[in-house]
């Protein structure tokens, strides 16, 4: 099926440097070698320059083994975390941002996402000289970039080598890599725990980077909303947050989410003939998923917002979502993100054409349980769907 969501109106081309440049030797080598070096002659030369980088990046993750692992290691995470979870374009990004204003939390910079087999090491030298590397805005949505700003830790659990299905951006025309990195306990045994070592190190390590160290960490990444068995073994206290918003809005931008990284990061030119059939797939395994596992958190520790009333009342919901997860302390972290919302005074989201009229009945059709759950208006399909 060819994609039928054209590129939003008000999205330019930027450059950017490829992911993978951050990948561990290891990581990347396994990564090829899974995907049999199909390889587009067009990418040879990125491929080259790539394996290169991640050569130097596994010696400087054994130097910064040998110089910090013992402090990094021994670093507890005195509170459990905060889980930023939902679909990807559901305004994750900017809960994200709205928490970490509060100077009692913690986050993973980008810095620290994509260079994250050393950035204990480097990060100090490295970072005032690597401005260059990252455009003003992000591609798919035109939020502002920065080493030093919030970002996923998929990315950086990709970039050492744990399982991921962000790997499958690299080979986007051919079967999709880690689908069970998803639902992690149901990896094999040694894939578990090395992705549960690996989690478990990085935010360690982050901890130790960003002193206090009993400053709660906040995370987000839409791929953890799979993942709340393993994440309340590993941290039984955690809270979670749950966003949600508009599925006619999430579907265009989801699928120029994927064209976007594809493009940017693929080492193949992408065909995107089932990328429209991924977005509904993955949508509706998430939600079923979520509904199959939410009941796991204990009360106290769970709460929802949708991304319209966020928008609409960002202090109002922001004082309900810590009320309700007893973190506290609203007040002193109120002014802070004041100021935050006052900066983005004037930031426009993507301008997608209006969806055809076959599109908006499959997302009703296919999405059409979601969308009444979270008291969404149906669209496109009179009276329901079949």
């Amino acid at each position: 099926m060819p994609v039928r969501i054209p590129t939003p109106t008000n999205q330019k081309r930027q450059w950017r440097p490829r992911m993978w440049h951050g990948s561990h030797a290891t990581a990347w080598w396994r990564m090829l070698a899974r995907n049999g070096l199909f390889i587009h002659p067009k990418y040879y030369g990125i491929a080259f320059i790539t394996t290169l980088t991640t050569a130097i990046h596994a010696v400087l993750r054994m130097v910064q083994s040998a110089t910090h692992h013992d402090q990094a290691s021994h670093t507890p995470l005195a509170q459990d975390p905060l889980f930023i979870i939902g679909h990807w374009r559901t305004g994750t990004t900017l809960l994200h941002e709205l928490f970490i204003e509060d100077a009692r939390h913690s986050f993973p910079t980008t810095y620290r996402c994509m260079d994250p087999n050393h950035f204990l090491l480097t990060e100090n030298a490295f970072k005032p000289y690597l401005g260059f590397m990252l455009p003003n805005k992000r591609p798919m949505d035109g939020m502002a970039t920065g080493w030093e700003k919030p970002q996923e830790d998929e990315f950086a659990l990709a970039m050492m080598g744990a399982p991921s299905p962000y790997w499958s951006i690299a080979f986007p025309n051919l079967q999709p890599q880690d689908t069970l990195a998803y639902e992690v306990e149901n990896l094999p045994a040694a894939d578990r725990r090395r992705w549960e070592q690996t989690f478990v190190t990085f935010l360690r390590e982050c901890a130790w980077a960003a002193p206090p160290s009993d400053r709660r960490m906040v995370l987000k990444s839409p791929t953890h909303t799979w993942r709340i068995p393993i994440l309340l073994k590993l941290f039984p206290k955690a809270r979670f947050v749950h966003i949600v918003r508009d599925p006619y809005v999430v579907f265009p931008s989801t699928v120029n989410l994927w064209r976007s990284l594809q493009q940017t990061h693929g080492l193949q030119i992408p065909r995107l003939e089932a990328l429209e059939e991924h977005v509904f797939g993955t949508f509706s395994w998430m939600y079923k998923r979520l509904e199959a596992t939410r009941s796991l958190v204990p009360a106290g520790q769970w709460a929802e917002v949708r991304y319209e009333d966020l928008v609409a009342n960002p202090l109002g919901q922001m004082e309900r979502l810590y009320e309700e997860l007893a973190l506290g302390g609203f007040d002193r972290a109120k002014p802070a993100i004041s100021t935050y919302l006052e900066g983005q005074q004037g930031y426009e989201t993507n301008k997608f054409q209006p969806l055809p009229p076959e599109v908006e009945s499959d997302i009703t059709r296919r999405w059409g349980e979601v969308i009444d759950r979270f008291g969404y208006a149906r669209r496109g399909v009179p009276g329901g769907f079949s």
